[in-house]
């Protein structure tokens, strides 16, 4: 999952938990913002994986301006 960056990041992540809790391995590709509520709230209950510089995606001109993590929430 890839959710919006913005103000709305908190509700992706709370239902992408949620989820996992009921059976779903959801993966998460995150601004790594670990100075955010939501990252403690969400984010460090799944596991992490810090992305080693900055993503850049195929076409695109430029790369991110932030580092980006993987949360990944497993069953459970």
């Amino acid at each position: 999952m890839n959710p919006p960056y913005g103000r709305e990041i908190t509700l992706w992540m709370k239902k992408a938990y949620e989820e996992s809790i009921k059976g779903a391995t959801v993966v998460c590709l995150v601004p790594s913002r670990t100075d955010t509520k939501w990252w403690h709230s969400y984010s460090m209950k799944g596991d992490i994986r810090f992305i080693k510089g900055r993503l850049r995606f195929q076409g695109g001109k430029n790369s991110a301006p932030f580092p980006s993590a993987l949360v990944i929430f497993r069953p459970g």
